[in-house]
């Protein structure tokens, strides 16, 4: 039996990077933003520097059997971060080159701890972006495949396994795989990354990423559009996307959620009093394109859509508010914790099924005495809720049960912001149980002691 001690100068040997111990972690990283915090005291926290110290980081916790959680940078909103007491935490926040860009190919290629700010600025004069923008862009490219984080973008762009053409993953014996390639196609073998992409650090560890680019357009317009009933606007999308115009975003704000985003913003958007008053949700719409002529030509186009289904105005915000009120819708996360909820959910319905989940949604929240705000990506079906409920009994019942409104429908429990933690339960109770036991023998081939961020997941044990 090695001691602590020993296992703390075992440790130091292995890495070049930072290194904390039991009782002197930063408190940041002991957590990650899920509105469900829990108290976990880790072993140590490491801050490697390359993958070949991760490979021996994990070598070394697997001949221990130490758990690992890997951190990018902790913006996960379902506990996926969470340690676990007297595990080791891997950060990678130290593993933030660039390593190269690709502008003929369209190929990016990352450390996993490069955040989504960085490669932009990186690529900024190469008439090239990485258009998945989950809303924080501190959060890390490697946290991003872990969750298959989405964003607002998604009616458009996709998601970010629709990006990724290859990882780099060590695997919890240490040894160190790559899957895919700078290529845009491949029907060779089982498609290794998309497996990963999306296990919140159950199979490998992600050390490196290589990922497809976009070109940028520069021709943009937002248009604000008020509606006097929601479901309005769950019926107008899809004229909207089958219209060809391909808008960039598609979003819902109910009018609860855009006074609190207006009010803490302090946002002024020529709504008339009048207008806002007969205003029950609104429909943000981001039209981008090559030339002036088409951008002008697709409003048109856009207004008379809305319109023709029930708009009650029309409203071109010019650059500044424009920018303001998407950068503030990227922020309702923020908005809703700092007014109190209790929970925020990510529930994803077909597009189609949209006002029945929401429908559900408002009877549920009826019968069990529970306050719903809302917003979320429209275009895609991904439905955003805020729930007030203290009462932890009362609303894991309600929670529960809008879980079971959106997988009856054909959705899922999480859309985009992973199971983690808090979401385990849900998932685990409602999936099909073949699909449950199929993806535990999926684990169990990667990690045979399931030591890779345990107790999340497909993990029914219960943390200590």
């Amino acid at each position: 039996m090695v001691s602590d001690e020993g296992l703390r100068a075992e440790l130091v040997k292995l890495t070049s990077g930072l290194v904390t111990f039991s009782r002197e972690h930063h408190p940041d990283d002991l957590h990650d933003e899920s509105l469900h915090q829990r108290h976990r005291e880790p072993f140590a926290v490491v801050r490697p520097t390359t993958t070949r110290e991760v490979a021996e980081l994990l070598r070394w916790a697997s001949r221990r059997e130490i758990p690992v959680t890997p951190r990018g940078s902790g913006t996960g909103l379902s506990g996926g971060a969470t340690p676990v007491t007297g595990g080791l935490v891997l950060c990678f926040d130290q593993m933030r080159e660039v390593v190269r860009i690709d502008a003929k190919d369209h190929v990016a290629v990352v450390q996993s701890g490069v955040t989504l700010r960085e490669l932009n600025e990186h690529l900024d004069g190469t008439g090239l972006h990485y258009p998945v923008y989950p809303g924080e862009l501190s959060g890390s490219l490697g946290g991003n495949v872990n969750t298959n984080a989405g964003g607002m973008r998604a009616v458009r762009h996709g998601v970010t396994r629709h990006h990724v053409l290859g990882l780099e993953v060590v695997l919890m014996d240490g040894t160190v795989v790559r899957t895919g390639g700078p290529v845009v196609k491949s029907s060779s073998g089982y498609d290794l990354t998309q497996l990963i992409i999306g296990s919140e650090g159950t199979l490998g560890i992600v050390t490196e990423v290589t990922l497809k680019l976009s070109p940028v357009f520069t021709h943009r317009s937002t248009l604000l559009v008020p509606f006097r009933e929601l479901d309005a606007i769950t019926h107008v999308v899809p004229s909207l996307i089958s219209s060809g115009l391909m808008p960039s975003l598609l979003e819902y704000l109910d009018v609860l959620t855009m006074a609190s985003l207006t009010s803490t913003t302090g946002l002024q958007l020529g709504v008339s009093p009048e207008v806002a008053s007969a205003t029950t949700a609104y429909l943000l719409i981001v039209l981008e394109t090559r030339t002036a002529e088409q951008l002008d030509a697709d409003v048109t186009v856009a207004a008379e859509i809305v319109t023709t289904a029930g708009a009650l105005e029309v409203y071109v915000l010019d650059g500044g508010s424009a920018q303001q009120l998407v950068e503030a819708r990227e922020r309702a996360f923020w908005v809703a914790k700092s007014a109190g909820a209790n929970d925020i959910v990510d529930v994803v319905v077909p597009r189609s099924t949209v006002p029945s989940f929401l429908e559900a949604v408002g009877a549920l929240a009826a019968q069990h005495g529970t306050f719903v705000a809302g917003c979320g990506h429209i275009g895609d079906g991904n439905v955003h809720l805020s729930v007030f409920q203290p009462d932890e009994e009362q609303r894991a019942v309600f929670l529960h049960e809008l879980f079971r409104a959106g997988v009856a429908l054909g959705g899922a429990v999480s859309g985009e912001h992973g199971l983690g933690l808090d979401k385990r339960a849900a998932y685990l109770a409602l999936a099909d149980p073949a699909v449950v036991a199929l993806q535990r023998g999926i684990k169990r081939v990667f990690d045979p002691k399931g030591l890779l961020n345990p107790f999340r997941h497909l993990d029914e044990r219960e943390a200590e």
